[in-house]
């Protein structure tokens, strides 16, 4: 219903990113949200991601004043609110409920890899990147909005807390897992997508990268669900890691290298982050890549998914078919 910046506070959230309006407006604070918003949200999310391990004093507050307005808190941090003392009581008296998304599993409703994976007999296909924050689930939730609007039933499993916010039935967050889990976890997300949903494909959005040294989560990703392609993010523009200014960028080379040298899987696809570019660099860079690459490269955002979608049909013959029948069956009689 909107969101709360006070840096951007007055525009449009399609706007500020750069794209076109959404009709999500932004706000100074939440007094500001709730005096023009026609009624008071359902939820209240913390859509932060800090490099802190808890939350400032000043937040407290405002989450304090979301549950005193009768909002659900969604919260995506290790710290968990529904184990914190004050917003237990604070949830208690105004009869709402806190979510923590990154809480784990129960123990006892954990699992560790098992070889399951060898069951699904459809196209898996993880959507890596060269970095954090590059642009990895964006791709992969136009990807899968893509191939189900041409027939091909697409299954997205979700790796963090913020693709498990916006509704990812399948997945888990992995880096709050103890690593004797993780691979195991993402293991179970996919047989369990493949089983109950039969799907055509199934897209496990990626975290991180292989060779980002601060984490671990795409190795685990790749182990776990033995995908059968990738497809690389790419930001062109950047050129030292998020959040890490002493790190440069790795090269697009040395990052399928990585990729196809721990896993049996070929890298696909590139998929582009426009961040930092002009509309008119894009099309160039693109262009010098599918050269050097021989890969199809694409902004999904500016360009829209076809080539990726053309690149997965081209490689998994069962998806070519189920395209031609969706084809077939729409053509008149």
């Amino acid at each position: 219903m909107g969101v709360l910046d006070s840096s951007l506070a007055g525009q449009d959230a399609g706007e500020a990113l750069g794209e076109q309006t959404q009709n999500i407006p932004i706000f100074a604070n939440l007094d500001d949200a709730l005096s023009h918003l026609p009624n008071t949200p359902d939820c209240y999310i913390y859509g932060k991601a800090p490099l802190e391990a808890t939350i400032l004093p000043e937040e407290r507050i405002l989450i304090l004043a979301a549950m005193k307005k009768g909002m659900d808190i969604i919260n995506g941090l290790h710290q968990f609110f529904s184990e914190d003392a004050e917003f237990a009581a604070a949830a208690a008296q105004y009869n709402v409920q806190i979510r923590d998304i990154r809480k784990p599993p129960s123990l006892a409703n954990l699992h560790v890899f098992t070889g399951a994976i060898a069951k699904v007999t459809i196209p898996v296909i993880a959507l890596l990147g060269t970095d954090c924050a590059c642009g990895k689930m964006t791709t992969a939730i136009e990807l899968n909005k893509a191939l189900n609007a041409v027939g091909i039933r697409s299954i997205l499993v979700a790796t963090g807390q913020t693709g498990l916010m916006q509704g990812a039935k399948y997945g888990v967050s992995m880096d709050a897992l103890v690593s004797q889990f993780v691979i195991g976890e993402v293991e179970n997300a996919v047989v369990t997508a493949f089983e109950q949903e039969s799907p055509d494909i199934i897209l496990v959005e990626g975290q991180s990268a292989v060779s980002h040294p601060a984490f671990m989560s795409s190795v685990g990703i790749l182990k776990g669900s033995l995908p059968d392609g990738v497809i690389l993010q790419h930001p062109p523009a950047r050129k030292v890691r998020c959040d890490f200014p002493n790190l440069p960028m790795p090269t697009v080379e040395h990052e399928i290298q990585l990729i196809e040298a721990i896993s049996s899987a070929q890298v696909l696809a590139i998929a582009l982050s426009h961040e930092g570019l002009s509309a008119s660099e894009v099309p160039a860079i693109v262009e010098r890549y599918e050269k050097q690459f021989k890969l199809p490269t694409t902004d999904v955002l500016s360009d829209g998914c076809q080539k990726l979608v053309q690149a997965l049909v081209d490689h998994f013959p069962t998806l070519a078919l189920t395209l031609t029948q969706n084809l077939h069956n729409k053509i008149p009689s």
